[in-house]
C-alpha cells in the first residue's frame, strides 16, 4: 500500500504542503532573520552559519531586509508568517513591539545589538572591554594624537565601543585627540578621515568603530594622503572579518567570538520556543585584540 501511495504521489507530483500542516499543528518551524544591511563582511558569514545551524535544527530561515526606521513595520509582516522565532541583525525594535512578540510567544533575539529597556534578547560581544583593550594597546604603543571614528550613533555597538575606549583612554592619563563619525559606511569612514587631516594637528593613530569603516580609511591614508601605515598612522578596528588578514591590510583588530554568539542565539531561541515561555536575557561574550601589522606594537606585542 505504501509504494502505491508513493508511486501515486510521484505521478500526480504531489507534494507536502509545508503552511497546511504548520496550520494544523501551530509550528511552523520558520524562524526569521532581519537584516538592516549587508555591507559590514562580518554579517553575511553570520548569516550562513546561523542559517546552516538552524536547518540542523531541523528549522527553516526566512530573510528579511529591512532600513533604518523601518524595522518596526517589517516585523509586523514577518508576524504574518507565524514564525517561531526572530533574529535581528544589525538591527533593533521597539520595545512596544517587543512586548507584543512576547505576548504572542514569539522570542526575538537581536544579535550584536542590544537595548537596555526592550523585553528582547540579546547577545552581544564584549564592546566595552574591545574599546579599553584597544586604547591601552595604542597609547602604550606610543601614541598620543589618538582619534575614534565612529559608526552609526544610534547603535549599542558604536556606544559600547567608544565608552571602553574612552574609559581606557582615561586610564592611561591620554585624552582623545579628534573624533569623527563614519555611520558604518564605506563613504563616511572616507570622510571622516579625510576631515581628521585637514589640520596642521593630525592624529598619529586612530580606532575605526569596524573593519569594514577601516579598510576605507587606510584606502584614504595611503592613496589620497600618501601616508605610511603604521610608520606615519596607526590603525586599530574591530570585528576581524577575513579580510582583516589579507596582505594589504594586515588590520590590527578585535575579533568577534562570532560562532560562540551564533551559538548562543540559537540556544536562546531554541530553548524559549520548547518551554513557551518568552523572557529577556542577555549574553555578553568576551572578544580578544588580534594583532597584526596596521599599528605600532608595545614593546611587549608581536604581530601576527
Amino acid at each position: 500500500m505504501r509504494e502505491k501511495v508513493l508511486k501515486a504521489a510521484a505521478e500526480l507530483g504531489y507534494r507536502p504542503n509545508a503552511l497546511a500542516r504548520a496550520m494544523n499543528s501551530g509550528k511552523s518551524r520558520l524562524i526569521a532573520l532581519l537584516v538592516a544591511y549587508l555591507d559590514n563582511q562580518f554579517y553575511p558569514i553570520v548569516l550562513e552559519q546561523l542559517s546552516r545551524k538552524l536547518q540542523r535544527h531541523g528549522y527553516h530561515v526566512l530573510l528579511f531586509m529591512t532600513e533604518p526606521g523601518k524595522q518596526d513595520e517589517v516585523v509586523e509582516q514577518i508576524m504574518q508568517y507565524q514564525v517561531e522565532g526572530i533574529v535581528m541583525v544589525s538591527a533593533t525594535l521597539s520595545s512596544s513591539l517587543a512586548r507584543e512578540c512576547a505576548r504572542t510567544g514569539v522570542p526575538v533575539v537581536l544579535f550584536n545589538r542590544y537595548v537596555s529597556s526592550s523585553p528582547a534578547s540579546s547577545v552581544t560581544s564584549d564592546n566595552v572591554e574591545g574599546g579599553r583593550q584597544i586604547a591601552h594597546f595604542l597609547v602604550d604603543g606610543g601614541h598620543r594624537r589618538i582619534a575614534f571614528i565612529a559608526g552609526a550613533e544610534d547603535s549599542s555597538t558604536n556606544r559600547d565601543r567608544e565608552a571602553g575606549f574612552n574609559k581606557g583612554m582615561a586610564e592611561r592619563g591620554v585624552p582623545v585627540f579628534a573624533r569623527a563619525v563614519g555611520a558604518y559606511t564605506f563613504e563616511g569612514a572616507a570622510e571622516a578621515t579625510r576631515a581628521l587631516f585637514r589640520g596642521s594637528e593630525r592624529p598619529d593613530a586612530i580606532f575605526v568603530a569596524n573593519d569594514h569603516m577601516a579598510f576605507s580609511v587606510m584606502d584614504v591614508i595611503r592613496d589620497e594622503l600618501n601616508l605610511r601605515i603604521p610608520d606615519d598612522v596607526s590603525i586599530v578596528a574591530y570585528d576581524d572579518v577575513p579580510e582583516s588578514s589579507w596582505k594589504g591590510y594586515k588590520l590590527t583588530t578585535v575579533a568577534q567570538p562570532g560562532e560562540a554568539m551564533i551559538d548562543a542565539t540559537i540556544e536562546i531561541l531554541l530553548a524559549q520556543i520548547n518551554e513557551e515561555v518568552v523572557r529577556r536575557r542577555s549574553v555578553v561574550l568576551p572578544s580578544r585584540l588580534v594583532v597584526r601589522a596596521s599599528a605600532k606594537l608595545p614593546v611587549t606585542s608581536a604581530p601576527d
